[in-house]
């Protein structure tokens, strides 16, 4: 985790860095041990004011679509400059009319991949004391949901084993299912 002093410099850092006219604002920017994530927000596209809902979720696609290929030399060369000096892959995204999207981004493996907000989760408990690594990290959250959902964990479970009854007496069983020879009546 990083200190609150910390986080303003980087978010300061990526202000002066980033080129002028790349987002209309800085939205958000997350740092966890290996990846910064830098979000901004774009201009949306201009429609008309009838558009349907499925103009406007394709304008919002091909807007973001053609953000990320239009600036993909600007940002690999900021994002260069700042892992060097971060030693931290950074991620990007945009906000756009509302709608959010990442770009290609950190999946770090905690005995399963988490992505960056899982992964600050773990780092919050590692900083708090509750857990020496992520590995405790992760274990302490599964005891605390297991904690306070063993009603609904027994129910998905009887649930699981009624499916597996019910598959055991499909076509797939191993049953004899020959009919009886006439002579056996």
């Amino acid at each position: 985790m990083i200190t609150n002093e910390q986080r303003e410099k980087l978010r300061g850092w990526f202000a002066g860095r980033l080129p002028e006219d790349l987002f209309e604002e800085l939205t958000e920017l997350t740092v966890d041990r290996e990846e910064i994530t830098v979000v901004g927000r774009i201009p949306e596209p201009r429609l008309a004011e009838d558009a349907s809902d499925a103009e406007r979720e394709a304008a919002l696609e091909s807007r973001v679509q053609e953000f990320r290929e239009r600036t993909r030399e600007d940002r690999m060369a900021v994002a260069r400059d700042a892992e060097h000096r971060f030693r931290r892959k950074v991620s990007w995204g945009v906000e756009c009319g509302g709608r959010r999207a990442l770009f290609t981004h950190v999946a770090a493996p905690v005995m399963t991949r988490l992505r960056q907000p899982e992964r600050q989760v773990l780092d919050t408990l590692i900083a708090g004391g509750v857990a020496r690594s992520r590995s405790d990290a992760l274990a302490w959250c599964v005891r605390l949901v297991q904690r306070h959902t063993d009603d609904w964990l027994a129910e998905l479970r009887d649930s699981l084993e009624h499916v597996q009854r019910v598959r055991a007496q499909g076509p797939d069983a191993e049953t004899d299912h020959t009919p009886p020879a006439d002579d056996e009546e």
